[in-house]
Formats: C-alpha cells, structure tokens, sequence
C-alpha cells in the first residue's frame, strides 16, 4: 500500500494570468497559497488481472484504454505499472468547489504512481508532467498554477513565462505576518462552482482573439499579483486586502458567469461585517469566498446567519508528499 497526500491551494493574487492563452503571449504571475486541506491517492497491488478504480464512481476494467477517468487512463498510459492495481482517491473537499482539486489530483496521482515504480521526482517534474496531462494530453482550458501549488506547497510566487518555462519562488514573508494571515483569513463555501472549463474556455477564447477589454484585465490583474507579492513580504496585510477586494472587482468583469446577486449579496454582507477585502476562490459562479478580517467573530456570525458554512484552514508547507509506503 502506498498512499500520496496533495494540498488544495487558494490564489492570493494574479489567478487567471497563468492560463497559455495569455502567459504565452504576455506573461503571467500568480501568488498562490497551498493549504491543510488534502486529496490522498492509495496506489495498491491486487491478486486480479484488472485496474479497480474508486473515486466519485467505481469503475473494474481489464485495460488501461478502457478507463473511463481521463485522468487515471493518461496517467497510466504514461506509468503502466498494471494490471493488478487499486487506485482510490479521498478528499477533505469535494470536486468543483474552486480550490485547484483536479491539479491536486493529476499530481498527487503522479507522485503516488513515480512512488510505486520507486522512482526519484522533483517538484518541478511533477508539476509540469501533471501539467502536460491536463493542458496538453486533455486539451483543457487550464494553466499551471494548480498544478505547481500543489506540488510545491507553501506560499509560492509563480512567474508563467512566454516560453513556457515556470520561475517558482517561496514568499519571502515573515513570521509575523504569516500569522497574522493564518488568523485574519477565513473562508466559507457558498455551493458548487460552474464548470471551470466552461468559464476559462471563455477566457482564452477572447484572449486568443486579442480582446483588448480581456487582455487589458488580465494586464492588470497581473499588476495585481505583483503588488501582492510586495505587500506581503513588507507585511502590509492591510494593504492586501484592499488588493483582494480590487482583484474581485476585475475578476467579475471577465465574464458574467463569474458571479450572480447571491454571491454579491454575500459578499457584501461580509464587507458590512468586518471584511476588509475578500474575494471568490477559483473560476467562478460559487465555491469559496475568502476574506480578511480582524473581526473574525463578526464576520463569522454575520455569515453564519447567511447559511453559509465556514472552512477553517491553516498554510500547508510540504506539497506533495508520500505518507505512507510499504
């Protein structure tokens, strides 16, 4: 039995500008934070001659080809390390709920698959092999921010370069202020996202199609994810949350999927409430709103009262890692 444990992540600034569509052209930056929230694969050798699958549905085949999980059926096609095999999937968080759940799970299915064949992987590798599974393999509308929180860990600066090439730098932060976000930022789910394809489809259609509106926000929230960067590492945690509430006003304007009037409502509550500055958490349309506040009992109360479930998180420092082997 072996068993991989991969982080869900939240972007802090500069989501979206990691998408080829636009990083190759303009080049792109992201912060991104992985966090105390997991998907664990166990990858474990059977006494049959098939591939037992179990995640959100169950599948028994005798061939790889057969895989319904495009995923699973790449993965293995790159790693034949069957038949004989059980592969299952548990996470803390459901799909579809906005933190970066299908790039934890092509990396954590990678690193549990480079685990069972014995084989050395560095957080690069992983990253851009899950990578070339989901954007090139798939053809999804994806960039790579996913991919490589996931497999890194931690709070992470991510240059997307024209050339394809990834510049991966930890945020040079202090404890302090690590603290003060561990304490200040709280999240709470307000129902299933749209389909992430569906809204980053739309995005790189028009940002291929050189849509000056599209390019124009995704420039500035690039600027964005830069600033935020800078503000972090000189500990202005006040200046943060201004940029989160101004990186949500641009995110909405990229499309109007991204939103609807419960979620706005919400977030206002929240604003009336403590929150300095939040913002929705993946593609759109629902999933998780992150806030920063110094009110945290207020803000609580207030979205208590809205129905809405909070999910309380802590900063991941590891990535993706290997638990268990025997």
């Amino acid at each position: 039995m072996l068993i991989s444990r991969t982080p869900l992540r939240i972007s802090l600034g500069g989501g979206g500008t990691d998408l080829p569509s636009y990083s190759s052209r303009h080049g792109g930056f992201v912060v991104a934070a992985a966090i105390d929230r997991y998907l664990y694969i166990a990858i474990n050798r059977t006494f049959t001659d098939d591939y037992f699958l179990k995640y959100s549905a169950l599948e028994r085949v005798e061939a790889v080809e057969r895989i319904q999980h495009p995923i699973i059926r790449h993965a293995l096609q790159l790693h034949p390390v069957g038949p004989g095999l059980e592969i299952v999937s548990v996470a803390d968080i459901p799909a579809g709920t906005g933190l970066g759940s299908s790039g934890s799970f092509t990396v954590g299915l990678l690193r549990a698959l480079h685990g069972f064949k014995r084989e050395p992987v560095t957080h690069g590798d992983l990253a851009e092999e899950a990578a070339h599974i989901e954007i090139d393999l798939l053809q999804e509308p994806a960039g790579k921010q996913d991919q490589y929180i996931a497999s890194f860990g931690g709070l992470t600066c991510f240059e997307f370069r024209e050339d394809g090439s990834v510049h991966v730098s930890p945020l040079s932060i202090s404890t302090a202020t690590m603290h003060d976000l561990d304490e200040h930022l709280l999240m709470f789910f307000t129902g299933y996202s749209r389909s992430a394809s569906e809204l980053l489809g739309d995005q790189a259609r028009r940002t291929e199609s050189d849509d000056a509106e599209m390019i124009a926000n995704l420039d500035r929230i690039k600027d964005i994810g830069h600033e935020t960067c800078r503000v972090l590492e000189e500990g202005d945690t006040g200046r943060f949350a201004e940029l989160m509430h101004e990186h949500w006003l641009h995110k909405k304007e990229r499309s109007p999927g991204m939103s609807n009037e419960e979620l706005n409502r919400w977030y206002d509550v929240a604003l009336e409430n403590g929150a300095l500055g939040g913002k929705l958490v993946g593609a759109g349309g629902g999933g998780f709103l992150l806030f920063y506040t110094r009110d945290q009992t207020r803000l609580r109360q207030a979205m208590s009262a809205e129905g809405l479930t909070e999910v309380r998180f802590s900063f991941d420092h590891d990535g993706s890692a290997l638990i268990v082997r025997d």
